[in-house]
C-alpha cells in the first residue's frame, strides 16, 4: 500500500485520470459498507474524544494516497459512526439515501455550478422550476402553489431555513402596514407538537419571546390543534393590542406524528391576516400517495408549505422543498441586487425571471435540482408511492403487535409509518416507575447495537419512537426489532423486581 502522495498534486486535482480511480475507490468501499451495514452495531460506543486520540494534530503536510485515506475512514471514522442507513435504524427520522440520490448528488457535486442567479447557470435554474412544479403536483397541491399558477418553490437545505424565510416575508409584509416600530407586537402561533425550529426562528427575526404562542393539545384531538384553541389565542392578543403574524399547521409532527386540521386553521388565518404555513417535513412524503391527501385539505388557504425529500423520499441529503403563493412577498423580504450580480445579458433580464439568490437566506447554493430530478426519474412516481406504503405497512404491522402483548400501549394513531408506544403503567400512581421502566427499555435496545430507537414526553409521559422508512428496511428487520423490544422488555423488568427485593 502507498504511503504518500506528490506534495504537488493539488497542482492536478480535476486530472480526469485520477478522478476515475479515485471515484471509483470511494464508489467500492462505500458498496462494501451498504454491503455490510446491517452487521454494524447501529449506534456505538464511541466516548466524546475517541477521534482525537486516534488522528494527528495537524494536517499532513505532503498529500496522501486516496486509499491511505480511505484505510482510515475504515478504522477510525465508521466504527464511530450512528449508521443512519442501517435498515435497523428506527430513530428520530430517516435521512433516505438511494442509488438514484448518490449518482444524482455525484451529477450536482461534480458539475459543481454556483446557480444563485439564472445568469450564474441557466439550466440549474430552470430545472429548479421544473423540479419544484413536479413534486408540487405529486403532493397534491393547488395550482396557486407552482409556476404556472402564479406560485412558485425552491429547494433549501433544510426546513429550518424555509421556516426563518417565511417568517421573514410575513414579518416584513406586516411591518409594511405597521411601521418598523410594530415588531414588538407580532405574534407567532404553534403547538406544543410543533417543531422547535420555528421558535428558532420567530427569535432570528426578532420577534420577541414573549410573543410565541405554544397552544397545548391533547389526546382527545389527536395531539393536533383545533381551531378553537387558536382562535382562543388569538383572540386574546388582539384584544390585548397585539398582532396576529404567523401560524404553523404541521402535518406529521416529530414526536407522534400528530396532524393539524389544515382547512379549520386556513380559514381562521384569513379571518385575522394570519400567514398560513403548512409544515409537512416528514409526513409530505406521504401526500404522494392519494390515501393522505386528506391530511392538507384547505392547503389552498396557506401562505407557504415545505417538505423534505431528503427524510422520507430516497433524496440523499440535504433537501427541502418549499412553496409559496406569493413569490413576491418572499423575495421582497430576501432580495439584494449588488451591481457584481447584476445581469446584463438581455435574455437574462425582466419579468418572470428567477434569480434563486432571492428565495433563500444565503447567497451560494448547489444544484439540487439536480439530485431530485435523478431521484424522480429514476423511480417514478408510482415506484415512489409504493416505497412510501411499503414502510406505512410495516408501521401498521409493528403498531399491531404492540397492541396485542398486554404488557404494551400505543400512545397515539399511527397515521404514517411513525409508531409511539410504551410499557403501560401496572397499576393506578405509579407513572414515574413505569418511566423509568421505558427508559431502560430503550437504552437496553439501543445498546445491543441491534436496532435503534428514540423517545419523546407527551403529556408527562416517556414514549418510545419507532420510525419506519429506512431504502434498505425490509418487514424483517421490524419483526426482529419487535423481538429484540419484548426481549429487553422482560431483562429490565426482571432487574426491576430484583431492585425492590433489595
Amino acid at each position: 500500500m502507498a504511503t504518500g502522495g506528490a506534495p504537488f498534486d493539488a497542482l492536478s486535482s480535476l486530472n480526469p485520470d485520477t478522478f476515475t480511480g479515485e471515484s471509483c475507490a470511494v464508489i467500492n468501499f462505500l458498496a462494501d459498507y451498504y454491503r455490510d451495514v446491517d452487521t454494524y452495531p447501529v449506534q456505538p460506543e464511541a466516548m466524546p474524544g475517541c477521534l482525537r486520540t486516534l488522528l494527528p494534530d495537524a494536517p499532513p503536510e505532503n498529500g496522501e494516497q486516496m486509499d491511505v485515506i480511505l484505510e482510515e475512514v475504515w478504522r477510525h471514522i465508521v466504527p464511530a459512526l450512528t449508521h443512519w442507513q442501517s435498515p435497523k435504524f428506527f430513530g428520530y427520522f430517516q435521512a433516505n439515501a438511494s442509488t438514484a440520490g448518490f449518482a444524482g448528488e455525484m451529477l450536482s457535486t461534480g458539475l459543481n455550478v454556483v446557480p444563485f442567479t439564472r445568469a450564474a447557470s441557466p439550466a440549474a435554474t430552470e430545472l429548479e422550476g421544473v423540479v419544484m412544479d413536479w413534486m408540487g403536483k405529486l403532493v397534491g397541491l393547488p395550482d396557486r402553489f407552482l409556476f404556472f399558477g402564479g406560485g412558485g418553490g425552491v429547494l433549501h437545505g433544510s426546513t429550518c431555513e424555509a421556516v426563518v424565510c417565511t417568517l421573514a416575508a410575513a414579518r416584513d409584509r406586516a411591518l409594511s402596514r405597521l411601521g418598523h416600530e410594530g415588531i414588538l407586537r407580532l405574534v407567532v402561533y404553534a403547538s406544543d407538537q410543533s417543531h422547535s425550529t420555528f421558535q428558532k426562528g420567530a427569535r432570528i427575526v426578532g420577534i420577541p419571546r414573549s410573543n410565541f404562542r405554544v397552544i397545548r393539545t391533547s389526546a382527545a384531538s389527536g395531539y393536533g390543534l383545533t381551531a378553537a384553541s387558536v382562535r382562543d389565542a388569538v383572540e386574546a392578543d388582539v384584544a390585548s393590542g397585539l398582532v396576529p403574524l404567523y401560524l404553523c399547521a404541521t402535518v406529521g409532527t416529530t414526536g407522534l406524528g400528530a396532524v393539524d386540521p389544515v382547512r379549520d386553521l386556513g380559514e381562521l388565518a384569513r379571518r385575522h391576516g394570519i400567514w398560513l404555513h403548512v409544515d409537512a417535513a416528514y409526513a409530505g412524503s406521504a401526500l404522494i400517495c392519494p390515501e393522505f391527501q386528506h391530511h392538507i385539505d384547505g392547503a389552498e388557504l396557506a401562505d407557504s408549505v415545505s417538505m423534505n425529500p431528503h427524510k422520507w423520499f430516497l433524496t440523499n441529503m440535504d433537501c427541502c422543498c418549499l412553496w409559496v403563493a406569493s413569490p413576491a412577498a418572499l423575495t421582497s423580504a430576501l432580495s439584494t441586487n449588488p451591481e457584481y450580480l447584476s445581469n446584463v445579458t438581455e435574455e437574462s433580464a425582466g419579468a418572470g425571471v428567477v434569480d434563486y439568490k432571492d428565495w433563500q437566506i444565503a447567497l451560494s447554493r448547489p444544484f439540487r435540482a439536480m439530485k431530485l430530478w435523478v431521484v424522480l426519474r429514476r423511480y417514478g412516481g408510482a415506484g415512489m408511492r409504493a416505497y412510501v406504503r411499503r414502510h406505512v405497512e410495516m408501521a401498521k404491522w409493528f403498531e399491531q403487535a404492540v397492541e396485542a402483548d398486554g404488557r404494551f400501549e400505543v400512545v397515539a394513531p399511527t397515521r404514517f409509518s411513525l409508531v409511539t408506544f410504551r410499557l403501560r403503567p401496572r397499576h393506578e400512581g405509579d407513572g414515574d416507575a413505569v418511566d423509568g421502566l421505558n427508559r431502560r427499555l430503550l437504552v437496553a435496545v439501543n445498546a445491543s447495537g441491534r436496532a435503534f430507537m428514540t423517545h419523546f414526553v407527551v403529556d408527562g409521559k416517556f414514549v418510545i419512537r419507532m420510525a419506519v422508512g429506512g431504502a434498505m428496511t425490509e418487514i424483517r428487520h421490524v419483526q426482529d426489532t419487535w423481538e429484540l423490544v419484548r426481549e429487553k422488555a422482560e431483562e429490565v423488568g426482571a432487574l426491576l423486581k430484583d431492585s425492590k427485593h433489595d
